[in-house]
């Protein structure tokens, strides 16, 4: 299975995905479902992918194919050169139905599930820097001030601690924690999400990233996070008023 989470914050962007993939208890296998894209001072994006595998990555191989065509045809329109992160999102929603088009009907027919989603993040020189969710059917919505993050996969585990605590107002640095947060409770609850983990982090109108690496098992900072917020939950449970009635 999957998980993702990408938060859209006043201060930038925070995007923390796993690796697993699991078509069965004896079939686990670490494939990236991030996927990232840059040129240097003047866009910087990011993809976050979940569903069938084969899917979505024909996707990603078709943009990249784009991207290439580009460099030699300027008339190629690309995730790279189009004018706004709200048409990136359009060109990443073409390629999902096309795919979805061609082997959408064989996959149902052989019993498979054709379902992918994306989450789509970065901002373009001048504009905005922007999260988006996109669907099968290549629809899709934007994170708003009302809703700053969207998830991906086994979301239920995670979804707690950034309900409570992630607002547009939300610092990088709180973003960071409680993303980790969200991964470590679903990593607990969940055997079909596993390390290790792809961070990437894009600060406003920096167009490049702040951070972007793989977290391992054995990551001290990841680790801290983890072990404190066990002891946080356990200490506030114990300090929890009785329920009984005297």
């Amino acid at each position: 299975m999957t998980y993702c989470v990408g938060l859209c914050i006043k201060e930038g962007l925070v995007l923390l995905a796993d690796t697993q993939t699991n078509a069965g208890l004896d079939n686990v296998s670490k494939f990236t479902k991030m996927f990232t894209f840059e040129t240097p001072g003047e866009r910087v994006l990011a993809m976050m992918t979940s569903g069938n595998l084969s899917i979505t990555q024909s996707v990603v191989a078709r943009l990249r194919y784009a991207i290439q065509r580009g460099a030699q045809d300027p008339g190629v329109r690309t995730i790279l050169n189009v004018e706004s992160l709200f048409e990136v999102a359009q060109l990443v929603g073409q390629e999902m139905r096309r795919v979805q088009g061609e082997h959408r009907e064989a996959l149902l027919a052989q019993g498979a599930s054709a379902e992918a989603s994306i989450l789509l993040a970065g901002q373009r020189r001048g504009g905005k820097h922007r999260l988006f969710l996109i669907y099968s059917a290549g629809n899709f919505i934007q994170a708003t001030q009302d809703t700053p993050f969207f998830q991906l996969g086994e979301h239920k585990y995670g979804k707690p601690i950034l309900d409570r605590v992630i607002t547009t107002d939300s610092s990088i640095e709180e973003a960071l924690k409680a993303a980790c947060v969200s991964m470590d409770s679903t990593l607990k609850s969940n055997l079909s999400v596993g390390m290790p983990l792809d961070l990437a982090v894009i600060e406003k109108d920096a167009l490049t990233w702040r951070t972007r690496r793989r977290i391992e098992r054995d990551d001290p900072r990841f680790g801290a996070i983890s072990q404190s917020w066990a002891k946080a939950l356990r200490r506030g449970f114990e300090e929890l008023p009785s329920f009984l009635e005297d």
